[in-house]
């Protein structure tokens, strides 16, 4: 854990770094070029097609170690597509064959596609070790920098992930490294940095797709602000941009929950998960049903998420910190503060801080919760939740003044934060 004075310092570092980080940003758009597909938008064409014309290369020429490499990534994309996890053992499998054919310094695609599905599987370790080792070869890539960034963040190295998406941006300004400089800027508290560079990443996208994510993101600073009329005017334009974007459907079905019709919200969702059953989306759905009074059907949905959970599993995927947060909005102390530590014992980002010290919280265990809510909070995130649990674990220890401080600063940030549906209000 950081002392009181080194976590001074780190707060001074993380300061210097985001003004550098929005001096480089604002630099590399007026260098203009044509952006990058966003990497996290759904809405993109599946790569079914490419997939088959890898597979046919490969039936030509089985020894195509680039072909492999490609085809292996092309899986990982496709699983993140269809939230299907059985595409990632065919990744790794393909992945692995790239490697055994040319395992030199020849093959950083392979490498890189390595770390990206190890990223898809929350092995973010792994990731960062396939990154690093790709690092070493072509220092120059920009899809390692992503995929490094990606990991550092997940992992709480946060100094890490502030030099790797500098890079990124240094090297291919676009869409994908706007929009992740624009999230290391509001996890340190720049909320008007990370809207600066959304807003220029916005008018540097030129298709549908890439002008949704950024409404979105969009959408997303303005909810966790309280400004509810904002967000919805910027999920509502990403879906006019997209119709297809269903991360639009959701912030529309987001903002109409907040605001306490949960009858829309709750048909929002039924579209939103047909589409697209990802976990969150389920988990959101279960616990708007269950504000509406429908414990019935919030029940179904928690099935078909742990059938999900179980399918992620048994492909690969580890996430003890999605278990965790479900755990403790559906009132199992026990498995919530499991999963927490299991989750904390591979990586410390903020957010995990949070979730072990609410499941502590929530097993009475305040004294020790107070530390990690301490760890959630240091990087200056506005993050109202974070801020919340904190003063509810500050309250439980008897400190009324800490906790009245706490609380304000949570409405100060968002005064629309519900907590009979936290799953609606947590930061990502």
């Amino acid at each position: 854990m950081l002392t009181r004075i080194n976590a001074r310092h780190a707060g001074y570092g993380v300061a210097a770094a985001a003004l550098a980080l929005t001096a480089l940003l604002a630099t590399a758009v007026l260098r203009g070029g044509r952006p990058d597909p966003s990497a996290a938008t759904l809405a993109e064409a599946a790569p079914a097609g490419t997939i088959a014309r890898y597979q046919a290369t490969l039936r030509d020429t089985p020894d195509d170690y680039r072909t492999w490499a490609a085809l292996g990534a092309a899986y990982v994309q496709q699983a993140r597509i269809t939230v299907d996890p059985a595409y990632y053992p065919k990744a790794e499998g393909a992945l692995k064959r790239s490697l055994a054919l040319n395992g030199s310094d020849g093959n950083h695609p392979a490498m890189i596609g390595m770390a990206a599905l190890a990223n898809a599987r929350h092995r973010f370790r792994e990731a960062a070790r396939w990154g690093e080792r790709a690092r070493r070869i072509v220092p120059s890539d920009p899809d390692l920098y992503g995929v490094l960034d990606d990991a550092y963040t997940q992992l709480g190295d946060y100094p890490a992930a502030t030099a790797a998406v500098a890079r990124m941006n240094e090297l291919a300004p676009g869409v994908a490294a706007f929009t992740r400089a624009s999230y290391e800027l509001e996890t340190h508290g720049d909320d008007a940095g990370a809207r600066r560079v959304l807003e220029q990443a916005l008018r540097s996208a030129y298709t549908p797709s890439d002008t949704a994510f950024c409404r979105y993101y969009l959408g997303e600073l303005a909810l966790h602000s309280g400004d509810l009329d904002r967000a919805d005017r910027q999920y509502r334009a990403a879906r006019t941009a997209d119709p297809s974007s269903v991360p639009a459907l959701q912030g529309i079905a987001k903002v109409q929950a907040v605001r306490g019709d949960l009858g829309a919200a709750i048909q929002g969702y039924r579209q939103v998960v047909a589409r697209v059953p990802q976990p969150q989306y389920l988990a959101e759905l279960a616990a708007l049903l269950r504000a509406a009074g429908r414990a019935g059907e919030a029940a179904g949905q928690e099935r078909v998420l742990a059938e999900e959970q179980r399918l992620q599993a048994a492909n690969g995927v580890v996430d003890d910190l999605a278990a965790s947060e479900i755990a403790a909005d559906t009132g199992d102390r026990a498995a919530a503060l499991r999963h927490a530590r299991a989750e904390w014992s591979r990586r410390r980002s903020v957010i995990v801080a949070d979730a072990l010290a609410w499941a502590l919280h929530l097993n009475g265990r305040d004294a020790e919760a107070l530390r990690y809510a301490e760890q959630a909070t240091r990087l200056g995130w506005r993050n109202a939740l974070f801020y919340r649990h904190r003063g509810d674990i500050k309250a439980a220890l008897g400190d009324r003044a800490g906790a009245a401080r706490d609380r304000a600063t949570a409405r100060d940030i968002n005064p629309h934060l519900d907590l009979t549906i936290p799953a609606i209000g947590r930061a990502t």
